[in-house]
């Protein structure tokens, strides 16, 4: 029998091949570019080769944010009072007829009461209504990319992009119009988060970028959230990377996967400021 395409198998049987790799490098000064995916479902083996001598050969790793076992409960917690409403508030109180029967089904469909985010933010039901049928389905954080790569990077120096503060602020700060299109979003397309995730692994896995690309740098229906969760952070990172090259030594420069993908993404943003990115794998 031949060996599976990578639409043919399910993510717990994935053996990645080659995961993108890029460099971003002067003459005293290199950043390794790897894309990350966040929540994975056990077994699939992706840490070897060049990504596992990228990471031994740099001085610290970069991530989005740096979170300490410790520290975890106390991003749960600040998600949480970022994304309460105030009192007297309820959720579904601001939704209009189709999008609350909509939203109210999804709950439905993961066996969840209606009124289980009645006290929180759109942004926030979003959030959670977007991971809860991800880790129904065995999907977890621990066998996350960002989760193993941190264990191997034990002693380097770490430095985040961004706190968990600023990201809850960032998400709390949207404008009420885009928090509910993001939600509507999230909750017509319940039954698709899964499969959705499945075949980003499997794009992930084969280094596929466009593949990545189509999958995960969607606009949610808004420009301002699509602004918001990647190509403003982009620019952000791009001028991170441009100012780190005037340091020596070697960073392993790791965040979500659709960052580094698509136009709008961290090489195409240094390209703009004549940076070159080599793909190594």
């Amino acid at each position: 029998m031949g060996a599976l395409s990578p639409a043919d198998q399910a993510p717990n049987q994935v053996v990645a091949q080659a995961p993108a790799l890029w460099r971003v490098a002067d003459e005293d000064t290199t950043v390794y570019l790897f894309g990350t995916v966040h929540i994975l479902p056990k077994g699939v083996d992706w840490f070897k080769d060049d990504i596992a001598d990228a990471l031994a050969s740099s001085d610290a790793l970069v991530t989005e944010i740096y979170v300490t076992e410790d520290e975890k409960p106390l991003v749960a917690q600040a998600f949480m009072t970022s994304g309460t409403l105030p009192a007297g508030e309820n959720l579904r109180d601001m939704m209009g007829p189709d999008a609350r029967l909509q939203y109210e089904l999804a709950l439905k469909k993961l066996s969840m009461p209606i009124s289980a985010f009645d006290r929180y933010e759109p942004w926030y039901a979003a959030l959670n209504l977007s991971l809860i049928p991800l880790f129904q389905q065995g999907y977890t954080d621990r066998a996350g990319v960002e989760s193993v790569i941190e264990a191997k990077a034990a002693g380097k120096k770490r430095i985040q992009l961004e706190s968990y503060r600023y990201q809850a602020e960032m998400l709390d700060g949207l404008p009420l119009d885009s928090q509910l299109r993001y939600l509507a979003s999230v909750a017509g397309d319940i039954d698709a988060i899964v499969p959705t995730l499945d075949q980003l692994v499997l794009e992930w896995a084969s280094g596929d970028t466009e593949g990545i690309d189509a999958l995960m740098n969607v606009d949610y229906g808004d420009d301002v959230l699509a602004d918001a969760l990647f190509a403003s952070r982009n620019r952000k990172w791009a001028a991170w990377i441009d100012e780190r090259l005037d340091t020596p030594g070697t960073v392993f420069f790791a965040v979500g996967a659709g960052h580094l993908a698509g136009d709008k993404s961290v090489q195409a943003v240094l390209a703009q400021r004549g940076i070159k990115t080599v793909r190594l794998q």
